[in-house]
């Protein structure tokens, strides 16, 4: 009976798993998660979050605990800050062939479960060390849950797990769980013309027991520090949804356009789905009829509303990969079923995004190849010094792109031709291959372009008894790659520009960006050390 959820799940390791170390990991993000989780083994502080080993209020621990655990078992490294996210692809994929199976076919489990691996972003998310991929399956299974209330016996069970699930998602991510789920709420109960499957009772008893799983640790964080920090907390949560962040704006359909190329080939058959909304409302079961309905209220919540928030960073539209995903895979097996044709324009829209997407990868190498030729028409310093990297490349590089744009046109052909479950089959595989590819072969040689001389330049510091510090940006990987300490000296918390201008117990370095070097270069308290990549490096002078 469990032999295909072990088969699907063991799949799904294979596809999120192998290769989590092959790269440093990327900053902000990743470093800082993995930061705060490897100060909590240093200082055996699991209760609050630090950076720096001073509190961080930016984020709850749930996630940074699941990588400290990591890092207890595996070390500390790329691998271990990453494992998190791959468990979570292991456990969601299950997730979506339970459902499917549960409440249309086995068949329509399995396609939905292939039509998430075989997306661009969603896929990527799974081998990264963000806390995003946890925080979407928190919320997905607290909305999945109210739904089910209405359908099932087990009314009580079902609105304690949605409740934890919620306050599992705030204890990952932040009140921003209460905002979307409420949201969500709201918009079905007056799409369904104010009428919900869960009653009042029912709707209480998630709330209790969502505020009994945030108490969990919040409770503590105030009886222990009192309210400041969680005045902070909820400060700068808001801060996001009102300022651009650290220079993160972008136009009101910067989400759109993320949706529509990052989680290709799924948001061509959404598209699909649109088109066939009157046919789908002859939809068999009551309960997969209101599922949609669910999804379609949870994915049109988050994109306007992280389409109205000022800040704009690409993953803060994930949690629309769970309604697509759903939607777009119901409009395959549709199609499979014979119950939904594919238009002429909406293959043909197919072909473009995944030949420009196949393109675009095929690219790449001849940016390495041909940098001297482009350097001198870019006109930025730091991206130039980026692309003097020594990064091998060759022609025959070009070949993994191009062998993906090849494959979607013959899956489109496919499609053309009504040989609709071949074609999907190799649209779908294709995407996964191309994926797997792209992360272990093109993602380091880019890395090496972005950040690796800087990452090389702070591990040389791992034992050493110095201070290393950025000047002009922002970064977390001095403190991760050179394995950092707690500062001995209070001058260094006490004063920000202490490393500079203090009477300095040991020696100190810095770095910067070859952009914002020049008044560093002639600052008569540093001596330059070396340049590589678009980075600088000074030291103290005594």
């Amino acid at each position: 009976m469990y032999m295909k959820y072990f088969l699907i799940g063991l799949v799904a390791a294979l596809l999120f798993i192998p290769f989590l170390g092959a790269v440093h990991l990327f900053d902000w993000d990743e470093i800082n998660f993995a930061e705060a989780a490897r100060e909590m083994l240093v200082s055996h502080n699991y209760l609050q979050v630090q950076i720096d080993f001073h509190p961080f209020w930016e984020k709850p621990p749930v996630f940074i605990w699941m990588q400290a655990a990591c890092m207890a078992v595996f070390g500390v490294n790329e691998f271990a800050a990453r494992l998190p996210n791959a468990l979570v692809g292991i456990a969601t994929i299950v997730t979506f062939f339970a459902i499917g199976k549960k409440l249309v076919s086995e068949k329509f489990g399995m396609w939905w479960a292939l039509l998430y691996a075989g997306c661009w972003l969603p896929h990527f998310y799974f081998k990264s060390g963000i806390i995003d991929p946890t925080f979407n399956y928190f919320i997905f299974l607290a909305v999945y849950c109210v739904y089910r209330i209405g359908f099932s016996e087990k009314k009580i069970r079902l609105a304690v797990l949605a409740g934890v699930f919620l306050g599992l998602a705030v204890l990952t991510k932040g009140p921003v769980a209460i905002l979307v789920s409420g949201l969500t709420l709201a918009v079905y109960f007056v799409v369904n013309r104010f009428r919900l499957g869960a009653k009042i009772g029912h709707l209480l008893l998630v709330a209790l027991f969502a505020v009994i799983t945030t108490a969990s640790w919040f409770g503590v964080e105030i009886v222990r520090h009192g309210w400041w920090f969680v005045n902070q907390f909820v400060t700068y949560q808001v801060r996001l949804f009102q300022t651009e962040d650290a220079g993160h704006g972008g136009p009101f359909f910067y989400h759109w356009i993320i949706l529509l190329i990052g989680c290709f080939p799924a948001s061509i058959f959404l598209f699909s789905y649109l088109r066939a909304r009157q046919e789908n409302r002859q939809v068999e079961k009551a309960e997969v009829k209101d599922l949609v309905k669910w999804m379609w209220v949870l994915f049109w919540v988050v994109l306007i509303l992280f389409s109205i928030v000022k800040t704009k960073i690409v993953h803060y539209s994930s949690l629309c990969y769970f309604p697509l995903s759903f939607l777009a895979a119901y409009q395959v097996y549709r199609l499979l079923e014979g119950k939904a044709t594919l238009r002429k324009w909406q293959v043909a829209l197919l072909m473009l995004v995944g030949v420009v997407l196949g393109i675009a990868i095929g690219a790449l190498p001849l940016v390495g190849i041909y940098k001297a030729q482009l350097i001198p028409q870019i006109h930025d310093r730091f991206a130039v010094g980026n692309l003097q990297a020594d990064v091998p490349w060759s022609f025959a590089e070009c070949g993994y792109g191009l062998a993906y744009a090849v494959m979607v046109v013959v899956s489109c052909v496919l499609l053309l031709r009504k040989k609709v479950q071949p074609g999907l089959l190799c649209l779908f595989i294709s995407t996964i291959v191309a994926i797997q590819v792209t992360v272990v072969h093109f993602v380091p040689k880019v890395e090496a372009y972005s950040q690796r001389a800087a990452i090389e330049y702070f591990q040389s510091f791992i034992g050493k008894d110095v201070y290393v510090a950025p000047l002009d940006y922002k970064s977390y990987a001095h403190l991760f790659y050179t394995r950092k300490l707690p500062a001995t000296n209070p001058h260094y918390y006490a004063d920000p520009d202490w490393l500079l201008n203090g009477q300095l117990d040991k020696p100190a370095y810095f770095i910067c960006r070859v952009s914002n070097s020049d008044h560093w270069r002639t600052d008569p308290r540093l001596e330059l050390v070396g340049e590589k990549n678009g980075f600088v490096f000074f030291k103290r002078k005594q």
